[in-house]
């Protein structure tokens, strides 16, 4: 049994991987793409989402999401992934269509509907979960469980304590961590462990069609680079679906700060249970780095 998925996005040059993982990994069954404002505008993450989708002849429905947080103006990391959010690779053109109706009615459309619980995955800014759980809490009974990128037990990389996607819409992510929603997050503490290794990156162009068209991207990649090894942040949240064994994880209480003069963004992770508080997360700590190496590795050769 395939576990039937949807997944949030804002592509972004590792959002292209982890889409990638999620279409080609035998053990999932990606039903929604939605895409979000985050790395680039979501003109831009959208026209990129649907590039993709075209790319590897899936068909696929995908519904435009949030231009804007919640209530901040959008920052984007356009200086990570390039102006357009995929550079170094030229799509080809398609009359690709958008479902007519936002991202957040789109989940919710998949939700009512579903025969069985399905996982929401969201590797951007997290404005259309928190859309959804306020205009839509009745179809959140058939949400499985909600696996996040995002967030940081330690340092952050957008500001010196907040992880970007977090940082982003601070709102919406508090809105999601106070939700009752089951949350697995993978954030910074493995994700910045999810290296792959120069020496592999060296052999995509020989793989596929997939693997020629990552290698393009990845050599406009700023997270990290070619000769050391890139980081696969959205990735991690794919393969945690995929090899939860790879991962350690830990109950935790999570708070995202949201009204800090430097703090804001912040997810506050309360590692040794210091508040008091109940868990309402499943917090990544761990990684074998090695395992997800290689579970990466299998997953792209899948792919065309």
């Amino acid at each position: 049994m395939r576990l039937p998925i949807i997944l949030d996005t804002d592509p972004g040059i590792d959002d292209a991987a982890a889409i990638a993982a999620a279409l080609f990994a035998p053990e999932l069954d990606l039903q929604l793409l939605t895409t979000v404002a985050g790395n680039v505008s979501v003109e831009k993450t959208t026209r990129n989402a649907l590039q993709l989708l075209h790319f590897w002849n899936v068909d696929l429905p995908v519904a435009q999401g949030a231009a804007t947080p919640l209530l901040r103006p959008l920052r984007d990391a356009a200086y990570v992934h390039g102006e357009s959010g995929m550079e170094g690779y030229t799509f080809v053109e398609h009359q690709r269509q958008l479902l007519e109706k936002p991202a957040f009615q789109a989940i919710r459309d998949v939700l009512i509907h579903a025969p069985e619980p399905v996982t929401l995955v969201a590797i951007g800014p997290l404005t259309n979960i928190a859309l959804l759980i306020t205009h839509y809490p009745e179809c959140l009974f058939n949400l499985r469980r909600l696996v996040i990128m995002g967030g940081s037990a330690g340092r952050g990389n957008f500001t010196p304590n907040a992880e970007f996607n977090i940082a982003i819409d601070p709102e919406a992510a508090a809105k999601v961590f106070q939700s009752g929603l089951e949350i697995v997050m993978c954030g910074l503490d493995v994700t910045n462990q999810a290296v792959l290794t120069p020496e592999y990156l060296a052999t995509l162009p020989t793989l596929n069609q997939t693997g020629r068209m990552l290698h393009a991207l990845f050599s406009h990649y700023r997270s990290g680079s070619m000769s050391s090894g890139l980081r696969m942040h959205d990735l991690c949240a794919i393969a945690w679906l995929a090899r939860p064994e790879i991962f350690t994880l830990k109950p935790c209480f999570v708070a995202v700060e949201t009204q800090g003069e430097w703090t804001s963004g912040t997810t506050m992770v309360d590692i040794e249970g210091k508040l008091g508080q109940p868990a309402n997360a499943q917090v990544a700590l761990g990684i074998d780095v090695e395992g997800f190496q290689r579970w990466a590795a299998e997953v792209i050769a899948r792919a065309p």
